[in-house]
């Protein structure tokens, strides 16, 4: 059995969880959450805790089991307590500022990049280099910061471009200028 399948989900307060048809919703103080359930699993609510069993041992089912839970985990903390992502922008000239629900980043190209920010995430910026993300909905969340990290990914000789707050970037030695090669 899935040891992560297995794992009880508690319910914090607020926190509303219906099943229909094969979906699971999810309703908190910070948002609404729907996601269709793999077919096999089903949820089982008892009071203020919610577990998800399989119906079969099949392969494909025992794959899900574990997968499923941790979706339904991810909903319930999202619309309880939220997600944040920070970026960071390293580069002479390179910041990023917030206007409405979009991003406007200068990245060092001819032109200023804008990111529209999809409904649900809001994005929050300090001293112009440092964007904070936040969400309900971590899936959203984690697909938006890596579209703004692929814009300019940091490169390995000066640390230039968007970088999680948590990447280490591995630095590289440039190139060695030496008097030896002159004669």
């Amino acid at each position: 059995m899935s040891r992560i399948g297995r794992l009880p989900i508690p319910l914090p307060e607020g926190v509303k969880i219906a099943v229909d048809d094969g979906a699971i919703r999810v309703e908190g103080p910070k948002g609404k959450l729907r996601t269709e359930l793999p077919k096999g699993i089903q949820v089982n609510i008892e009071g203020k805790v919610v577990k998800l069993v399989r119906g079969n041992d099949e392969r494909k089912s025992k794959a899900l089991h574990g997968l499923a839970r941790k979706l339904v985990a991810n909903m319930v903390t999202g619309v309880s307590r939220g997600f944040s992502r920070v970026l960071e922008i390293n580069g002479v000239g390179y910041r990023a500022e917030v206007k409405g629900s979009e991003l406007h980043l200068a990245l060092g190209f001819s032109h200023p990049v804008v990111v529209s920010l999809p409904a649900g995430v809001t994005a929050s910026v300090e001293r112009q280099i440092i964007i904070t993300l936040h969400g309900a909905d971590r899936q959203v969340l984690g697909e938006i910061a890596a579209k703004i990290r692929a814009l300019k990914p940091p490169e390995p000789y000066k640390g230039k471009g968007v970088k999680y707050r948590e990447e280490v970037i591995r630095r590289k030695a440039g190139k060695a200028v030496g008097a030896a090669g002159s004669t």
